[in-house]
């Protein structure tokens, strides 16, 4: 078994950053009318700018597989090009078609030569899924590296005309924030972009690299029902029904392909089975919020960090203020990318020094699923 680095990392952020007040320029007005929650929702995630890959006309500027390909390229240079890549692992929960693969569509932008090829889908936990492959793949000796992202593009998912057929229910809102989190909440938070990683089996000379110590993954879909999901509807008995199931007039009339959330079951278990999962995998790798100098938590909106904070205490899990990496306030949630952007933004931020140890910490609502990583600095 060999140790895995990662030894380079790059991301890609869209056009220009998007103010809160310039948002509905480029989402559009669902039935032409602003939004009564977004001023209320974009209070309770604190997010003050986020990045589209579309203009002020909803026209797309890069699909998904260029988001992510301007993200790898970054990552080639005179000591690792092109043609030294042997792995390429991609995650996101918005691949631009459903065939071919992600990856593969992103190999043939890259147009180098033959190489293994992984394509992670789900949700927030697909960009560590993909991590985990080329993980994996370097560590068993498989491959000597490999390049893993995660990305998104849903700001054409969240245009104002896939939502113009249906009435979103916002009352109560003021009261109970979690209300808005079905449809409206998420037209405000997501975001577009792509994170990539280099991984190889060794670390770069006169460059600050992260040994990838171990990496851990929980699903609680064994006991508890969808909360986020697109492309279908969830039924009272708490099935899915799939796209495939309905007409074409049903895929307009009752936003079938829109991104939604189960809201209730979102409040009860995202905070409880992150605290418990993240509990389990400190355990089982024997490591204390001591041996932790940096905490990276994907959070979809600042409206859970605090609660996240208090679960974690009760654990006697207790990373100060000074440990939390965030940058969800300036890039919004860009889902399976989100930890890649972060990690980069810490990576060469020049605080990090050697000997020092990260956490990631990624959780996905689609059922309830928790992705960690525990890094050194090298």
């Amino acid at each position: 078994m060999f140790e895995v680095y990662i030894t380079k990392a790059a991301k890609y952020l869209p056009n220009e950053a998007v103010s809160n007040d310039e948002m509905e320029n480029y989402l559009g007005l669902i039935n032409d009318t602003a939004s009564k929650a977004r001023r209320i929702i974009l209070r309770n995630n604190k997010i003050a700018t986020r990045y589209y890959a579309v203009d002020k006309n909803g026209n797309s500027t890069h699909n998904n597989t260029e988001l992510t390909r301007n993200a790898v390229v970054q990552l080639f240079d005179d000591n690792f090009t092109p043609q030294d890549l042997e792995v390429l692992s991609c995650g996101t929960s918005s691949p631009d078609v459903l065939a071919p693969s992600h990856a593969a569509m992103v190999h043939g932008l890259l147009k180098n030569k033959s190489v293994e090829l992984n394509s992670s889908s789900g949700i927030c936990c697909s960009g560590m899924n993909a991590l985990k492959f080329g993980y994996l793949s370097v560590k068993s000796g498989n491959s000597k590296n490999a390049i893993c992202t995660g990305s998104e593009k849903v700001s054409t998912w969240l245009a104002a005309q896939k939502y113009s057929h249906e009435i979103i229910n916002l009352k109560s809102l003021e009261e109970q924030p979690i209300i808005a989190f079905k449809k409206d909440f998420l037209r405000w938070m997501l975001s577009d972009g792509a994170g990539a990683f280099l991984l190889e089996n060794k670390p770069r000379e006169g460059a600050v690299s992260l040994k990838i110590e171990w990496m851990e993954s929980y699903s609680y879909a064994y006991e508890l029902e969808t909360c986020m999901y697109a492309g279908g509807d969830k039924l009272a008995n708490g099935e899915i029904k799939p796209w495939s199931d309905f007409t074409p007039e049903q895929w307009l009339n009752e936003s079938v392909f829109a991104v939604k959330q189960d809201v209730k079951l979102l409040d009860e278990f995202i905070l409880p089975k992150g605290v418990e999962s993240m509990s389990h995998a400190m355990t089982k790798n024997n490591i204390t919020a001591e041996q932790v100098d940096y905490f990276l938590p994907h959070v979809s909106s600042n409206f859970f960090v605090e609660g996240l904070k208090n679960g974690l205490n009760e654990k006697g899990i207790v990373l100060t203020d000074e440990k939390w990496f965030m940058n969800l306030l300036r890039v919004g949630n860009v889902g399976s990318a989100s930890i890649y952007i972060a990690l980069e933004e810490l990576l060469y931020s020049g605080k990090l020094k050697k000997g020092d140890r990260i956490l990631l910490s990624v959780p996905e609502s689609g059922r309830f699923s928790f992705a960690y990583a525990y890094l050194t600095v090298c």
